[in-house]
């Protein structure tokens, strides 16, 4: 089957140029402007923008946490990713301490292999350091795993900083890289037993234990941690601007560190913490927390000016009735937002409509950077002949109103409920086979495929 697309504008890292796009079974065939071939179909899609279909680098799908298992697993939340424009995502293998990293991705393929509606990959997570670990590294590139996770919070899953150092040697070596969650645990432990000790119990007192200088100084340490193993480093999910300047400064020393963000830190605020009904504040308990509106501004100049790589979702998706759990104690809130299938439209009309950042960065931040960091460039994240015809065909004039209801997370809930959109996604495209349609999932069973991935090469 051959598709052209007529009319429209194709959209590359690089900019955006008037061209239409031929595409044949799974792949991209040709771009031009007034383009002539012959085609099974013509689809006229003047004033629509085409992107690379969406990558996110950050979900957690099927992930057992706070007693509980998130409300998505990788069926819901893929054909979620899929009405967002989102057609490759990558989780994160999580082994429970003691247990190899095999154990932990033969757990995951499980839980993905056949569910998935997307493309799919994995991160591994690293919570444990020993020399079984560190002989293991290799097969899980050999099966396709080249980036890793580490933690600077959470007993069951803090390394501490000998075993963070060590890592990061032993991942430099093999050519891997790592994204690490980054908070000083340590005294976000003692702020939240002097709260408990107060009786002040409610979702307001999470941004309060855990502010946004603790994440500053884990970013610094582990990025003094990083100078002395060599190694190159992603921040996930940044949040705030004293963060952001201990990267500059470990770039201005020389040091490969690379930066994500995510929707909500650049759309909501921490007043959301403070409604008096627990329901409505708990929905949005998340590490690290919201922060003021401020710090918005500074995330949205970072991601201008390009100190910012990657705008991932951190999708991590609970129920209200789950997030009751810690009605009586904020501690005991599942923590995390669903968010997979609003983050184009949402960085559409919060950054390129309101001019806070091009469309070229959009493209960047959503489709070439993450398939260029997590080794999936060319084959995504970019429209060119012979890349996956994984294409998002973005109508500036189809405006809507995010509502729950409408959403088809598991959650029950979106954390953007209410919010007007600025255009929407009209179609997405998942290897040359219209998967979504003016928010409707079309495909009928789960056909994504596991992408082994190369080496970073952003």
């Amino acid at each position: 089957m051959r598709t052209l697309f007529k009319g429209g504008s194709v959209v590359s890292g690089k900019g955006v140029r008037r061209a239409d796009l031929l595409m044949e079974g799974e792949k991209v065939v040709s771009l031009g402007r007034g383009l002539k071939a012959e085609a099974d179909r013509v689809l006229d899609v003047t004033g629509c923008v085409l992107f690379p279909g969406f990558i996110d680098a950050h979900t957690h799908f099927d992930l057992e946490v706070a007693g509980t298992v998130t409300a998505d697993g990788f069926a819901s939340g893929s054909r979620a990713a899929l009405r967002g424009g989102t057609t490759t995502i990558i989780d994160f293998a999580c082994p429970n301490k003691g247990e190899s990293l095999a154990a932990g991705l033969e757990r995951w393929r499980e839980k993905a292999e056949g569910k998935t509606f997307c493309d799919y990959g994995f991160h591994m997570t690293i919570d444990d350091w020993n020399e079984g670990i560190r002989r293991e590294l290799p097969e899980m590139f050999a099966q396709g795993i080249s980036s890793f996770k580490m933690y600077m919070t959470y007993p069951a899953m803090l390394l501490g900083d000998r075993d963070l150092y060590w890592a990061l040697k032993e991942l430099k070596t093999l050519g891997g890289v790592c994204g690490v969650h980054c908070e000083n645990a340590g005294v976000i432990d003692g702020m939240i037993a002097e709260k408990k000790a107060a009786g002040e119990l409610s979702p307001a007192s999470h941004p309060a234990t855990r502010p946004p200088y603790l994440e500053a100084e884990a970013v610094a340490r582990l990025l003094r941690v990083a100078q002395a193993a060599e190694a190159p480093v992603i921040i996930v999910h940044l949040t705030n601007g004293e963060a952001l300047d201990e990267v500059l400064r470990a770039r201005k020393r020389g040091q490969t560190v690379y930066v994500e963000t995510c929707p909500h830190y650049l759309t909501l605020d921490e007043s959301l913490y403070h409604q008096d009904a627990f329901t409505d504040a708990a929905r949005y308990v998340c590490a690290p927390p919201l922060r003021n509106k401020r710090e918005q501004d500074v995330l949205w100049k970072a991601l201008r000016r390009g100190d910012i790589q990657t705008v991932s979702t951190d999708h991590c998706s609970f129920t209200l009735e789950q997030k009751a759990m810690g009605r009586e104690d904020f501690t005991k809130i599942p923590g995390g937002l669903p968010g997979v299938e609003t983050r184009g439209e949402l960085m559409w009309s919060c950054g390129v409509a309101k001019r806070k950042i091009s469309v070229a960065q959009m493209c960047r931040l959503l489709s070439e950077n993450p398939a260029k960091l997590y080794g999936l460039f060319p084959r995504k994240g970019i429209l060119q002949p012979g890349s996956d015809a994984d294409i998002v065909v973005y109508d500036p004039s189809g405006g809507h109103v995010i509502q729950a209801e409408d959403c088809i997370s598991a959650a029950g809930y979106t954390p953007f409920e209410g919010f007007a959109t600025d255009g929407g996604i009209r179609q997405v495209w998942l290897r040359g086979r219209l998967a979504a349609e003016n928010g409707n999932v079309l495909v009928s069973a789960p056909e994504g495929k596991y992408m082994a991935r190369g080496k970073c090469m952003l």
